[in-house]
């Protein structure tokens, strides 16, 4: 129970911030005047509805990926005990399904943020809107994710080189080298990690709302929806229509 309460809070905390950006961004495509700035009334009412009406849904769909992650790491000690086949293959299994339950979570909740629907509403609904605009291929070929892990890794190791270096300024000997380097590590990866959540977000937000709604873009944002159009069509010639 500690460790589901554990990946239950880390992902309720997390999806509540995908939930508000969502919101955020979704206001700046369709009523651009009412997110003019990072103090908006947008950013205030999108941390409202999280917390209040869209609570129910990000802790549902939090509580699926926290009991599989759970589930995986008793799977992960009770390998290190007995090396067993069937761990092994039900190790790989759970890691596969948490990957498809974040994947889904990751769209479901930007439909939470934007609408305030409930959680299977929205995953469904995100998923039908890609299939009905052919767009499978571009979700699944989206390295955003990808991309800020490994900049949050690159800037845990910088820090973590800085720790090391603080140490040795400090005269510490050689024993405490590895201990700065896994603090600095740490903290400089869980802090990039929280700000490029945002940026990821943001990302898939407005993935989003292109899907559904291009001609509001084009009026609200149509020098930034011209350059997304044309970039598009050169990475997607045959998927992307519009």
């Amino acid at each position: 129970m500690f460790l589901v309460s554990f990946y239950w809070t880390h992902q309720v905390i997390k999806n509540t911030v995908h939930c508000t950006v969502a919101g955020t961004v979704g206001t700046w495509w369709f009523a651009p005047h009412e997110a003019s700035s990072c103090c908006s009334s947008a950013v205030r009412d999108s941390w409202i509805r999280s917390v209040t009406t869209s609570f129910g849904s990000i802790c549902f769909g939090s509580l699926i990926v926290a009991i599989i992650q759970a589930t995986k790491e008793i799977v992960r000690q009770m390998r290190e005990q007995d090396d067993g086949i069937l761990l092994c293959c039900a190790e790989c299994l759970i890691g596969c399904l948490e990957a498809l339950a974040e994947y889904f979570n990751k769209w479901a909740f930007v439909y939470v943020g934007l609408y305030g629907y409930s959680f299977i509403d929205s995953g469904k609904n995100v998923m039908t809107l890609f299939k009905t605009r052919g767009w499978t291929t571009i979700i699944t070929d989206n390295l955003v994710g990808s991309v800020l892990a490994m900049l949050s890794v690159g800037v845990g190791l910088i820090t973590g080189l800085i720790g090391i270096l603080l140490a040795s300024m400090k005269g510490l000997g050689a024993e405490f080298a590895g201990g700065a380097f896994a603090v600095g590590f740490i903290v400089g990866l869980v802090l990039t990690s929280v700000l490029m959540s945002v940026v990821e977000s943001a990302t898939n937000t407005v993935i989003v709302c292109f899907a559904e709604s291009p001609a509001e873009f084009e009026q609200n944002h149509p020098e930034l929806s011209r350059a997304m159009r044309e970039t598009w069509r050169q990475a997607w010639p045959v998927e992307f229509r519009y």
